[in-house]
């Protein structure tokens, strides 16, 4: 009885401390006047920070509050979300800066022009960005901005005056706005008056896909060296206006934590990035930790995290001149949670990502010309080593897409990535570049070693183990033809402004219209060809005519006999040539060298009703990759079918059911409806770990390979590091593609770049007589780590299979064809499955 007596007296303490109410004093420091007229987050947004979570139009509109109400504060909206809220950055620093800000940017930028002689930083203030929250449920980080620009704004006396006077601080109060409202709703509304630490509430396990993503389900902070959501693309332009010394993300991690800063591990740092950048993120470091010391929170350092993919906030910054730093705030989840460190609540974790903004910018103050002065050795280093790499310039572009090629060079765009047109062909290495549809990088410019970062295959590494991906290879993530070249002198005008390169229609036609499948939006071109019901076809042999090769793929849109008239079909083809750069070509005779127009080997396509399986057992970023290419990209659109009613939707209305990454644990249920649907003609594509379970529910038959693998004299200390060297964590692979099935429809080239980031190797179909149509070659790896063992089992698997089931299809996709949104190269892989898969 004694026990029990005791046992609810501590919960008893627990739950009160839980709810006992506090006051800025918790948070703010002590011995510092704050000026009356600037408004509390309190007296704006209804509460006291921590004592519920701020959405995103209360935190918005208390930042505009502040801007209205100091000199301090400028505030600019940069752009929506896909869910259309602000992108806000407000800019902090003292009054007298702000009437000189365009002027302190300008001098400031000229720490990255290597040539500039008269750049004074003895009173050149240090740039600070300072985000939070990019994951929208790690919500300290922007909890802790409302009183981050809350102190900026209101503290007085000589030490805010001294930081303001030396720091610009570029504020951005919530990087992901769509995921931390998201999560907002989901803690607030599970919130009780009596606040619960159980960890089994249900405020504390958010429903899928949870509010660590935006819109479209993307992890932003792998985004920011590809630019491919509004949200980066917002952040990374301001980025380069200003190119900050020091830029801040403020992330949580699991409830048993305490709080990391970096540098992290040393070994696992990008050999790009400069040692002294590792050591000023230690000397920053011990600012942080005499912070936290002084209000008894523990931390680590150096022990996990990595600073080597350059799409990360805490590394996009290291390849441009500056310190990334991650912070990692043990994540309370809603309101209040039990820890092995104690009882957790929202306002501690608000406090210490509040206490590590502060330290942040004393640093910042303390080692101003420290920080100044390597930004600008960064760029005088960059630029030696320019003058000693024997390549000048890289040449890119495709001749059969323009649309991908314009994505690509909009990107560096985005990451002011100079370029030129050529002026003429050229020959780099064996591959034709064309004037007219590939363009030159000098590798002379600032931005020298990102365009390393960029393009470079690296396949040797200090470390096994990875955060994120070992690999990101642009160009080959694109599938564009890139080649260095020892000069530039074909570099024709310098691209200042970039247009969607328009396609045309040559010539009207009564009789039909022929396009190749080869360009990125061909089916965006197609999809809205069917869906304006006008019949087409697919070529599954090549022909010419009127003196044009057509390769397999070519689609074929008759004008006879159609519900749209000759008139209408030109009509519309006009805009989708503007729209997509498609080129459509009349065609006045059916008569050609080859299969003719009305050839049997001219296959009628349908028009696809695509459903994504959604909910509990997927991968929400997987799906919503493809809910992102498919709906913004081609404009189809997509059902999301929660997996919790699959076993009863009626699935016939469906051309085309994808399930994304899974274990299948969720599908069970509704095998049976899976099967009846494929058995009546429809399509199931699977990617990944779903493969595991169409083996086992016998969809398809899928011959795994295992790694084998030896541990004898693994010390059981670095048991966890030898299986974390087997994992893949992201790496780029050949395959071979064979142009004449449908899967390989609209490529050009028998070789193809693929991403990988799972163990699963499918053994090639040793009974069928048939080519396989992607198969992995012998020397399959291009870029990124995998280990000797993974490597070996890896040779000659096949990355794609498909199967009959009554009279349907099952695809079958090991690999990622839509990792992240930039590979570009493999989406046409998921496009041809869609339209062409019952013909596999």
């Amino acid at each position: 009885m004694k026990k029990i007596i005791t046992f609810l007296f501590v919960l008893s303490f627990f739950s009160n401390y839980a709810q006992e109410k506090i006051d800025l004093n918790y948070y703010l420091p002590q011995n510092v006047n704050y000026n009356p007229k600037i408004p509390t987050p309190e007296s704006v947004i209804g509460f006291q920070v921590g004592e519920w979570h701020v959405s995103h139009d209360k935190l918005v509109h208390y930042m505009q509050t502040l801007a209205n109400s100091s000199d301090r504060i400028t505030i600019e909206d940069r752009g929506k979300t896909y869910e259309g809220r602000p992108l806000l950055l407000l800019t902090i620093t003292s009054p007298k800066n702000h009437q000189n800000i365009e002027k302190i940017r300008t001098e400031h930028l000229k720490l990255s022009d290597a040539s500039a002689t008269d750049v004074n930083i003895s009173n050149m203030p240090v740039v600070v960005y300072q985000g939070f929250s990019i994951h929208g449920n790690e919500p300290s980080g922007a909890n802790a901005g409302l009183l981050v620009a809350y102190y900026l704004a209101a503290a007085e006396g000589k030490e805010i005056d001294e930081l303001l006077n030396n720091t610009v601080i570029l504020f951005d109060p919530s990087y992901n706005p769509d995921g931390l409202n998201r999560f907002a709703t989901w803690v607030n509304i599970h919130k009780n008056q009596n606040i619960t630490s159980d960890n089994n509430d249900r405020e504390y396990d958010e429903v899928w896909p949870g509010g660590r993503t935006n819109h479209y389900w993307f992890d932003m902070n792998r985004d920011w060296l590809v630019t491919q959501l509004p949200e980066s693309q917002a952040r990374i332009r301001s980025f380069h206006q200003w190119k900050p010394n020091v830029l801040t993300d403020h992330h949580e991690m699991g409830t048993n934590s305490t709080f990391f800063f970096q540098p992290g591990i040393p070994s696992r740092t990008h050999p790009l990035t400069p040692k002294l950048n590792q050591q000023l993120t230690a000397k920053i470091g011990e600012y942080h930790a005499k912070a936290l010391d002084k209000i008894g929170s523990l931390y680590y350092s150096e022990e996990s995290f990595d600073d080597f993919y350059y799409g990360k906030g805490s590394t996009f910054p290291d390849i441009n001149g500056g310190i990334g730093i991650l912070f990692e705030q043990a994540s309370s989840r809603g309101h209040a949670q039990n820890s092995e460190n104690g009882l957790l609540t929202f306002p501690f974790t608000i406090r210490n990502q509040f206490t590590a903004a502060l330290s942040t910018l004393e640093a910042g103050k303390n080692i101003r010309e420290e920080l100044l002065t390597y930004q600008q050795n960064f760029y005088k280093n960059a630029q030696n080593e320019v003058n000693k790499d024997k390549n000048k310039a890289i040449v890119f572009g495709d001749a059969h897409d323009k649309g991908k090629t314009y994505q690509f060079a909009k990107m560096l765009e985005r990451q002011k990535i100079k370029f030129h047109k050529l002026n003429k062909d050229v020959n780099v290495n064996g591959t034709k570049f064309l004037q007219n549809s590939s363009y030159i990088i000098p590798t002379n410019q600032p931005n020298y070693r990102m365009i390393k970062a960029m393009f470079e295959t690296r396949t040797s590494f200090q470390d096994s183990l990875f955060y994120d991906v070992s690999a990101w290879t642009l160009p080959m993530a694109f599938d564009l033809n890139y080649g260095y070249s020892n000069n530039v002198s074909t570099a024709g005008e310098v691209v200042t402004s970039l247009d969607f390169p328009e396609g045309k229609v040559n010539g009207k036609s009564d009789y039909a219209y022929v396009f190749e499948w080869d360009e990125y939006y061909s089916a965006k071109a197609l999809y809205t060809i069917l869906k304006n019901n006008i019949r087409a076809k697919v070529a599954t042999k090549p022909f010419s005519i009127e003196g044009k090769t057509y390769d397999y793929g070519t689609i074929l849109v008759p004008v006879a006999n159609q519900e749209k008239s000759s008139e209408q079909i030109y009509a519309l083809l006009q805009q989708l040539a503007k729209e997509t750069g498609v080129d459509f070509n009349a065609a006045t005779t059916g008569l050609t060298q080859g299969i003719d127009l009305g050839s049997s080997s001219f296959r009628i396509l349908e028009q696809p009703k695509i459903a994504v399986l959604v909910g509990e057992g997927i991968t929400s970023y997987d799906a919503g990759e493809i809910w992102h290419l498919l709906d913004t990209r081609y404009q189809i659109p997509v059902t999301k079918l929660d997996t919790k009613d699959l076993s009863r939707v009626d699935l016939s209305k469906y051309t085309t059911i994808i399930v994304a990454n899974t274990s299948g644990r969720t599908l069970n249920d509704a095998t049976d409806n899976l099967k009846t649907f494929v058995k009546n003609g429809g399509v199931l594509i699977g990617y990944r770990n779903a493969l595991r379970w169409l083996n086992s529910k016998k969809f398809i038959k899928l011959d795994f390979k295992k790694t084998k693998l030896n541990a004898k004299n693994v010390p059981f200390a670095e048991r966890r590091d030898f299986r974390g060297a087997q994992v893949i964590g992201g790496a780029i692979f050949e395959a071979e593609i064979d142009l004449t099935h449908p899967i390989g429809y609209g490529y050009n080239k028998n070789k193809i770049a693929l991403f990988r980031n799972t163990t699963l190797f499918v053994k090639p179909d040793s009974t069928s007589n048939y080519k396989n149509p992607l198969q992995y070659t012998q020397k399959a790896l291009l870029s990124g780590y995998v280990s000797e063992e993974n490597l070996e089992v890896l040779k000659g698997t096949i990355p794609f299979k498909t199967a009959g089931m009554g009279r349907g299809k099952v695809i079958a996709f090991t690999d990622n064809t839509n990792f992240r949104a930039f590979w570009y190269g493999t989406n046409k892989l998921l496009m041809n499955a869609i339209f062409f898969g019952k013909m596999m």
